[in-house]
């Protein structure tokens, strides 16, 4: 195990527009805001369409081949997850969601493109005084998190 402590920053409450792409208009928004980690949480609706990555291939082969699976109509979702700089200060969002539908719900990582339904709420906690950040790690070849 590895950490590191952080302090509590600012707390935005965002809200999230019909056809928005979540991580692009995340890390952008920590862009323009000049935050370099924080937790969020998310929860709303996921169109036709959004894709997730849902695991890897094989438990223990390398290189790592991303299984991914795309939505079959509107989703609920809800989300959680963090975001760090990595080593060029590029804000990085890592947030896994779980989209249901009916009797059916699908978790993964929103990274190939979760495309907002109508409206997603987002609460981002800024963390301050922190010097982690995302790291390329071998042998995942991976930015991983570098507390």
């Amino acid at each position: 195990m590895k950490y590191s402590e952080a302090k509590q920053g600012r707390v935005f409450i965002v809200r999230l527009e019909d056809g928005e792409i979540v991580h692009e208009v995340l890390e952008q928004f920590a862009v323009d805001h000049g935050i370099r980690a924080a937790s969020l949480i998310v929860v709303g609706g996921a169109d036709d369409g959004s894709r997730l990555v849902v695991g890897p291939l094989e438990d223990r082969g390398l290189p790592l081949v991303p299984m991914k699976t795309e939505l079959q109509n509107v989703h609920e979702v809800a989300g959680t997850g963090t975001l760090f700089c990595d080593e060029e200060g590029t804000p990085l969002l890592h947030m896994h969601m779980a989209c249901g539908r009916k009797d059916e719900t699908v978790t993964g990582c929103i990274r190939e493109g979760v495309k907002v339904w109508r409206v997603m709420e987002v609460i981002i906690h800024e963390l301050l005084d922190t010097s982690a950040k995302r790291l390329v790690e071998a042998p995942l070849d991976l930015k991983l998190l570098h507390p």
